[in-house]
């Protein structure tokens, strides 16, 4: 009998225990503790305007009045007065990856643009979308998330326009040529527009401002973006040195500023405001819903009807 209650007691003194302290951490958390997603600044009359007035200066300086904007000889040219070649060691090295046939750096120009104005814009939009449904976000964040990365994108872009107008850096391929025949290029206006890459800064201020609002928001996944993204934006650029189109500087100034703005125009404009209610981010369950999983073994789709 005394062996009975001996027996008893700790059992007794660990079950109170048991009563007392909360069974995991898990039950313990509150929901409001639980990752959340949250809201960015966001004003659709301020932010059109500055994303629409940024591509209309762009479009407009290169479609219109780019003959009359670039400098029809070179402002920085890489020769003594005397005509002796002085480009710096780090170009004279990167000159190593562009294309030994004009066909080959013909390609390569092909894909840079196929890349840069088609694969990464497509790739990135998609991938936000893919986020935002996988974290169960309101429809509108894509819109606004859209909107954030264009915004970025443009102003990136346009920026790179004026610095290339005031520079006049003479591009690889004409520094090469004899002085007469450099007015016979394929587009004369283009020759002293080197610095710096506008391919490589519209793909990093793409592949950077979506991560960052991905980051902002909250949402899962967002790794796979930067993990896929910076890559590919690194392509735009080498695939330009493989053209023969821009310098080892060139392309490594376009990825510092096109990053630049990639982070500053989110964070600055758009900074978080309040989390998102749980009960808002959920979407109507009568209404069909497709949403993108991605897992450490296995990548899929799941529905709801």
């Amino acid at each position: 009998m005394l062996r009975d209650v001996r027996t008893l007691i700790p059992s007794l003194a660990l079950s109170l225990l048991v009563a007392l302290v909360p069974a995991t951490p898990a039950l313990a958390q509150s929901s409001s503790d639980a990752p959340r997603l949250h809201e960015l600044r966001f004003d659709w009359t301020r932010d059109g305007i500055i994303t629409g007035t940024s591509a209309v200066l762009w479009v407009s300086s290169e479609a219109l009045f780019k003959d009359d904007l670039a400098p029809a000889k070179c402002r920085w040219c890489d020769r003594a007065p005397d005509g002796t070649d002085r480009l710096n060691k780090l170009d004279r090295w990167g000159r190593g990856l562009a294309g030994d046939t004009e066909a080959s750096r013909h390609r390569a120009a092909t894909w840079s643009n196929i890349l840069g104005f088609g694969a990464v814009p497509l790739g990135v939009m998609g991938a936000q979308f893919a986020l935002s449904r996988s974290s169960d976000a309101p429809d509108r964040f894509f819109a606004e998330d859209a909107t954030i990365i264009l915004e970025s994108t443009m102003l990136s872009i346009l920026a790179n326009q004026a610095v290339k107008f005031i520079a006049g850096r003479e591009r690889p391929f004409v520094h090469v040529l004899p002085e007469d025949q450099k007015h016979l290029t394929e587009q004369p206006s283009d020759n002293n527009l080197s610095f710096y890459s506008g391919h490589t800064s519209l793909a990093f201020s793409l592949v950077v401002s979506a991560g960052t609002v991905a980051a902002l928001r909250g949402y899962k996944h967002q790794e796979w973006l930067w993990a896929v993204g910076l890559p590919l934006a690194a392509s735009v650029g080498l695939l330009r040195m493989g053209a023969d189109k821009h310098y080892l500087t060139d392309v490594a100034m376009g990825a510092i500023v096109g990053s630049a703005f990639g982070v500053a125009v989110p964070l600055l404009l758009h900074g978080r405001e309040q989390p998102v209610a749980p009960s808002s981010t959920s979407h109507d369950p009568s209404a069909t819903r497709w949403r993108p999983m991605v897992g450490a073994r296995m990548a899929g789709i799941s529905g709801v009807f």
